[in-house]
Parts: C-alpha cells; sequence; structure tokens
C-alpha cells in the first residue's frame, strides 16, 4: 500500500464521520443513526458509491436540515469528502466504508428516506448485469430500507446505455418515475440538480457530453405484491464503454 493510501486510512480511523469495519459503530448502528449518530429526527439520505464524497457534502451544505451519508468500499476516496465534512463542522455527513450489497449491515427496514446514484460503473458486459446499481438485484436491496412511503431515488449518468437500461426497468417494474432526461443540463425542469457537480461530471461535460438523470420512487419490501418483488428477467446492455475507461484507467 503506497504511503499516500495509508495516511488517508489513517485520517478515517480518526475520523468520527467515517464508520468502516473495525470502529464498534460499524455493526451496532443499524436502526439508531438518528438516535446515536446525528441526534435528530431528519430524513437519512444515502450517496451510493459516493466516491470523493462531493455529492454527499454539497448536499449537506445546501440542506442542513437533512442527514446525509455516503456509502463507498473505497477508504481512499472518501476521506476527502469525510474531512472536508470534519473541517467545515457539518453536523448532518457522515460515510460508511462498506460494500453497496452489505447496506443491511448499516441500515435498518424504514431508516431511509432517498438515495442517490451518481454516475456509478454502468457495468456493460452481459455477465455484469447483476452489478449494476439499478439492476433489479440493487432495486429490492434498496427497498429493505425504505420508509412505508416508498424510497425517493436519483440516478445521475453520462451513459447511455445505462440510462436506456434503467429506464426501460423502471418502466416494466411499473415503478414511478418522477423526472427524466437525457440531457440534464439542457432540461428546463432541473435547476435544482445543476448546483453539485462530482469529479466524473465536471469531467464529461468538459467534453460536451449529455449528462443524464431519473427521479423516481422505490416501493418499501412491505408491499411484496409490487411486481418489484415478482421474479422477472430483463435484457442486458450489450455495449462496451470505452470513454469512462480513459479516465479511470
Amino acid at each position: 500500500m503506497g504511503r499516500k493510501k495509508q495516511i488517508n486510512f489513517e485520517k478515517n480511523r480518526r475520523n468520527p464521520k467515517v464508520i468502516e469495519p473495525g470502529k464498534d459503530e460499524f455493526l451496532s448502528i443499524r436502526g439508531k443513526w438518528n438516535d446515536t449518530f446525528f441526534g435528530n429526527d431528519s430524513p437519512i439520505v444515502l450517496e451510493i458509491g459516493c466516491g470523493r464524497g462531493e455529492y454527499t457534502v454539497g448536499l449537506a451544505k445546501r440542506y442542513p436540515q437533512v442527514n446525509f451519508i455516503g456509502v463507498d468500499i473505497k477508504g481512499s476516496r472518501l476521506w476527502k469528502g469525510a474531512s472536508q465534512a470534519l473541517e467545515e463542522n457539518l453536523n448532518n455527513v457522515a460515510f460508511v466504508r462498506n460494500k453497496v450489497e452489505n447496506l443491511q449491515q448499516q441500515f435498518a427496514e424504514n431508516e431511509v428516506s432517498e438515495i442517490w446514484i451518481t454516475f456509478p460503473d454502468p457495468r456493460p458486459k452481459e455477465r455484469d448485469e447483476a452489478k449494476r446499481l439499478t439492476s433489479l438485484r440493487f432495486l429490492r436491496l434498496y427497498s429493505l430500507m425504505a420508509h412505508q412511503q416508498g424510497l425517493k431515488a436519483h440516478l445521475k449518468t453520462d451513459d447511455l446505455g445505462l440510462y436506456e437500461y434503467s429506464l426501460g426497468l423502471f418502466r416494466e417494474l411499473n415503478l414511478q418515475i418522477e423526472f427524466f432526461t437525457d440531457d440534464l443540463y439542457r432540461s428546463t425542469n432541473a435547476e435544482e440538480l445543476l448546483n453539485i457537480q462530482t469529479t466524473y461530471e465536471k469531467r464529461y461535460l468538459s467534453i460536451n457530453k449529455p449528462i443524464k438523470y431519473i427521479q423516481f420512487l422505490i416501493p418499501a419490501a412491505s408491499v411484496p405484491h409490487h411486481p418489484l418483488f415478482q421474479q422477472l428477467d430483463f435484457p442486458p446492455i450489450k455495449r462496451e464503454l470505452k470513454e469512462r475507461k480513459a479516465f479511470t484507467g
């Protein structure tokens, strides 16, 4: 492990904003976020795959009456947002270092009001369909944390294939779609969403690549007869991604 990563991991270990393996709260916080961490009864919003945490921190600054939690397995990434939240004394911010598929370790039923999925890996290969963060597998996972009235969800992506796959899947599942656009920055209805940008988003905008966005509602798992909880199969994205590899490789 490089020296810089070691330093960042040590910062995470000392940072009370970070819940990660090795800390007592990692397996005891489930169902207790409002009472023991935030000390309020404000809604909880997750950023799934938060990376450096720009969106988590940006949303927390904009909506101080709401609690925001960034989730990512990469501690070397989320340390930046966590450090900023600590330095700026943002009391409505936390970060969890864990895999998205293990969210139930930290979040209980009826605990989360809203999620943001910001620029996830589109996983274009057919064999990776179940790894897409908007796949049936993950939608069902998110539903397990949802309030009775459902979970408000947002997807932002530069990838047309993932956007079309997700929109088609949501329609097949009869999810309530509030708003969608294949070019967010040309949309007249998206003013509220334009002021916070991730590192990836800034890079794609710099090469004039349209940003896609979907706002939708995921029903709670307590609604078992919803199509989301039936056994269904959907077509994969059969397209390779090259642009993202240029930025991450």
